[in-house]
């Protein structure tokens, strides 16, 4: 799909979305993944709010994060260190994990922001990409 950061493209395995491309792939091959980009394409249109689809959220400490990171509702946000109490570990292992994160957007990495600024961006375009999307949810005030 095109999208306002540029073209996307999702894959998956086993019957869940494994990783989120910023580059052009395919055309959806199965209804999973049609979904998907019908899902994404909503959702940067403003019509769609949270995702439901089946994410490959992987195991162990990654897990935890990214599923604690899919807890944030849309138009909120989280500092790197509200998720380290949460999970009980250190603030640049939940930096870590956001930065390893496949699945950007569906896994909305965009919502952790460091203590005082924005915090990284792994995905294509990197802050400017996570600042279009907090703007888009309407999490532009909480920027200033």
């Amino acid at each position: 799909m095109h999208s306002p950061l540029g073209p996307i493209s999702v894959t998956e395995a086993g019957g869940m979305i494994t990783a989120l491309h910023w580059q052009v792939g395919p055309a959806p091959a199965t209804p999973l993944l049609a979904e998907a980009i019908a899902q994404l394409t909503a959702y940067f249109d403003g019509r769609l709010t949270a995702f439901d689809l089946p994410l490959d959220f992987c195991t162990g400490f990654s897990e935890k994060v990214r599923r604690a990171m899919a807890a944030i509702p849309y138009g909120q946000t989280r500092a790197y260190g509200d998720l380290a109490r949460e999970i009980g570990a250190p603030a640049q292992a939940i930096g870590q994990a956001c930065g390893a994160n496949p699945i950007p957007v569906l896994i909305p990495c965009h919502r952790i922001l460091a203590a005082k600024g924005l915090g990284g961006f792994s995905a294509k375009g990197g802050v400017e990409s996570k600042v279009f999307l907090l703007k888009l949810e309407g999490a532009a005030s909480l920027l200033i």
